[in-house]
């Protein structure tokens, strides 16, 4: 068992992996820039250290000062939650190299699925459904790239290989635009990501975002933990998902999972990651791979009972999965809401002093935060505050504790996008299941 983990992050995150470690009987190292010092989780770290000042690109990416942190402190690993730098293949690099466990997959397989073209290849390969496209970079030859077009049909997409977060992106609606718009968007992405390589896809005009959770422990074994629907969002951020994803066939679930757990054999995975897949027509077509914990896994572990921090802890302290697919039976429903500290109409940050705190309960109900009366809210982050979860035997149970906890929770002193969450738990067509990516931004013009 790994004896002390450096919790490379700060929030909600840095909390759940301390809470995690506790649980294991494993050390922690909380590190944090000089705005954090009064996280929750500094406090209850057995040993803390401030790796820089405010800016993230002076602490929590500050790769030197994190593997110092965790030399002086005779840590033995280092988990880096999601974001900053969770899917960094070079920080996992050096990581490795200065002889720490880095808590996901190795830096290889970062590498190679953080490049989108190289993951398509790699999902191809295993069996896993592709948006049909160019399977592989375009190139100087523009007639092939319009023969690419013409044989898959307009709309089409443009992505830069290096690109994430829905940066990197250019729909194209006619031929006469195309090859224009291949060297913009190779133009954007090599300042953006110092890559200019990108490919081609059939551009799904109104599909659904669902992924499938998997965990691997590298030794050969892999399952899935079922799929989640995370279709609300705006520009291309999720503000509501859902596990399992509503009105998809069991047979379509378990051919896609299936495929998923076998790319992880394949690859040699060893952790949590997430297959991401735009779903339309009911088929399933491979985007990306995140290669580490998700936002959204609350909902997960609340229908398939596994805690999915403890199983990255375990897997990499070298032991292999604590349960088999066999074990694993998905039950009921969770929905989890992503509460910002941000104007809930003009969704501008809105940090600050939180003057109270009430976290809702009741049956079903988890709340995954890091805020007390009196913190004070930085400006210099992400504005993530909380996540409030809800599960029920089916969808309508836990739509319904999701209402009662969000009338229920008090943050004063910011605003928050609890305003927003009330409105959108009581939108008929939310209540029906099964919206596009675009319905919340359309719902939001009107």
């Amino acid at each position: 068992m790994l004896d002390k983990v450096v919790i490379a992050n700060r929030g909600e995150i840095a909390l759940r992996v301390l809470r995690a470690c506790k649980e294991l009987g494993i050390k922690t190292v909380a590190v944090h820039s000089k705005a954090d010092e009064s996280l929750m989780h500094v406090h209850l770290a057995d040993e803390s250290v401030c790796i820089g000042p405010n800016s993230p690109s002076d602490s929590y990416l500050n790769i030197p000062a994190i593997i110092s942190a965790a030399e002086v402190t005779d840590a033995s690993a280092i988990h880096p939650g999601y974001g900053f730098l969770s899917e960094n293949a070079d920080f996992a690099e050096q990581v490795e190299r200065s002889g720490f466990t880095f808590i996901g997959p190795s830096s290889d397989v970062i590498r190679l699925m953080g490049d989108k073209v190289s993951a398509i290849k790699a999902m191809q390969k295993a069996g896993v459904p592709t948006v049909p496209g160019s399977d592989g970079p375009l190139d100087d030859n523009h007639e092939r790239t319009l023969e690419i077009a013409r044989k898959i049909g307009y709309p089409v997409i443009i992505k830069a290989a290096g690109g994430g977060g829905g940066r990197g992106m250019r729909v194209v609606h006619r031929e006469n635009a195309l090859i224009n718009a291949v060297g913009l968007t190779s133009a954007e992405a090599k300042a953006a990501f110092n890559n200019g390589t990108v490919y081609l896809e059939k551009f799904l005009e109104n599909p659904r975002h669902v992924e499938v959770q998997v965990l691997a422990d590298g030794h050969g074994n892999a399952i899935h933990l079922g799929d989640r629907d995370c279709s609300l969002q705006r520009r291309h951020q999720k503000v509501i998902e859902e596990a399992p994803a509503p009105g998809i066939s069991e047979d379509k679930r378990a051919t896609v999972a299936a495929a998923c757990t076998r790319a992880c054999k394949d690859l040699g995975y060893r952790g949590a990651g997430t297959f991401e897949f735009l779903y339309e027509d009911g088929e399933f077509y491979f985007i990306e791979m995140n290669t580490r914990v998700q936002v959204e896994h609350p909902v997960t572990e609340l229908i398939s009972g596994i805690d999915i921090v403890k199983e990255q802890l375990l897997i990499a302290s070298g032991l292999p999965l604590s349960v088999t697919q066999e074990d694993i039976i998905l039950k009921g429903h969770a929905f989890e809401c992503r509460i910002n500290a941000e104007d809930p109409k003009t969704f501008m940050p809105s940090p600050g002093t939180v003057d109270q705190f009430h976290a809702p309960g009741g049956n079903g109900i988890r709340v995954d935060s890091h805020l007390y009366n009196g913190y004070r809210i930085p400006p210099y982050y992400d504005s993530l505050i909380a996540k409030i979860i809800s599960y029920g035997p089916d969808r309508h149970t836990a739509l319904m504790r999701m209402r009662n906890a969000l009338d229920e929770a008090v943050i004063d002193g910011i605003r928050t996008n609890i305003p927003l969450h009330q409105d959108l738990v009581t939108d008929p067509q939310f209540q029906k299941g099964g919206v596009s990516i675009h319905y919340l931004e359309k719902k939001l013009e009107q």
